[in-house]
């Protein structure tokens, strides 16, 4: 075939093409499925026409051209899915509790680690209140001074409330995502990271606990502990789903699964940013408040059996089963927004959102 009548056979598909690509830049919804599928067919021959071209035509301004109309075409056709108030409300109502509860008996060994950490250094310390230097380290001492002198250091003034609020949920969100990202190590940082927090947690209230304050801290965390925890448990839940997937890949490559479980947890971690946003503006006004201790504490309850409500409840299949730890070693796939889309599904689906 000379370069006249490739020219002649195939113009006309490269023009309909750059109409439908012009169109689906402009106003992807305004696509038929016919045109979505026609657009699909239209890319694969300009793919081809392109090798062709580099083959027989590498010096003419046809092959430069149909190098540039294919990569207009692929950008087109693999973009992600456009950020959209529905997509958001969907995963909200479905896909985020769905994933939650595939992780559950993760989340609930992530639970157990912190818990179990928590109570064992609360009744060390609450025993021997010197055990605390080798729990914690030299570096708690300050602490232990003002708590000696029967201080709290939990009240923030009126006047600052706004500045901390933002420094707590920074704080927050930081260990989250150090808890999730622990998980690539094998899962032995995100268990040091629950175990530590725990011990931590426990020395400090077993301290307060042998000087007759544990209430008073007590009063503080009840109001915001209930959502900030959970989510705690949750991102210790996503490390340890990670670090099990690097040691039991199953059926996939260890990078498969990788990849698979790390998807799942960044949904999770990002899905549960506004709880974190949530908990740190309570911790910032409400914690610190001179509300009565029963208030705060109907506020976290609330809050949290709200949340595992939502968690445990929402987006439910009638048929849907009841997760199990070794769900994520099936090879059936993971309820969420999938990477690896063919290129006219992508589109369709786009077009019917």
């Amino acid at each position: 075939m000379n370069l006249d009548q490739f020219l002649r056979q195939r113009t006309a598909n490269w023009q309909t093409l750059e109409t439908l690509l012009t169109a689906a830049q402009r106003h992807p919804d305004h696509l038929s499925e016919e045109e979505i599928a026609l657009l699909g067919r239209l890319y694969r021959q300009a793919t081809a026409d392109l090798a062709l071209a580099q083959r027989d035509f590498p010096r003419q301004t046809v092959t430069l051209y149909l190098n540039q109309l294919v990569g207009r075409a692929h950008a087109a056709i693999y973009r992600s899915d456009p950020l959209r108030w529905r997509r958001l409300v969907v995963f909200y109502r479905r896909e985020y509790p769905q994933l939650y509860r595939g992780l559950l008996p993760y989340t609930v060994l992530s639970c157990l680690l912190l818990m179990g950490a928590w109570i064992a250094s609360f009744l060390v310390v609450w025993g021997d209140p010197e055990a605390i230097y080798w729990l914690v380290g030299p570096q708690i001492a300050p602490l232990v001074r003002e708590v000696e002198q029967g201080k709290l250091w939990t009240d923030i003034a009126p006047a600052v409330r706004s500045a901390a609020s933002a420094l707590i949920l920074t704080n927050n969100i930081q260990v989250t995502f150090l808890t999730f990202a622990g998980g690539i190590t094998l899962g032995l940082l995100t268990v040091w990271i629950l175990i530590s927090n725990g011990v931590q947690l426990g020395a400090i209230f077993g301290l307060l606990q042998a000087h007759g304050l544990s209430g008073g801290l007590a009063e503080f965390v009840v109001a915001h502990g209930f959502i900030e925890l959970s989510v705690i448990f949750l991102a210790g839940g996503c490390g340890l789903s990670l670090g099990d997937g690097l040691l039991r890949p199953g059926l996939f490559s260890r990078g498969a699964a990788l990849v698979r479980r790390a998807r799942v947890g960044v949904q999770l971690i990002l899905g549960s940013a506004p709880l974190l946003g949530i908990a740190g503006l309570i911790e910032g006004f409400i914690s610190p408040s001179g509300l009565p201790w029963p208030a705060k504490l109907a506020v976290g309850l609330a809050t949290g059996l709200l949340l595992h409500l939502y968690w445990l409840r929402a987006g439910r299949a009638p048929d849907e089963h009841r997760p199990r730890p070794w769900a994520l070693h099936d090879a059936r796939p993971i309820p969420s927004s999938s990477f690896e889309r063919p290129d006219e599904d992508l589109l369709l689906r786009t077009h019917r959102v």
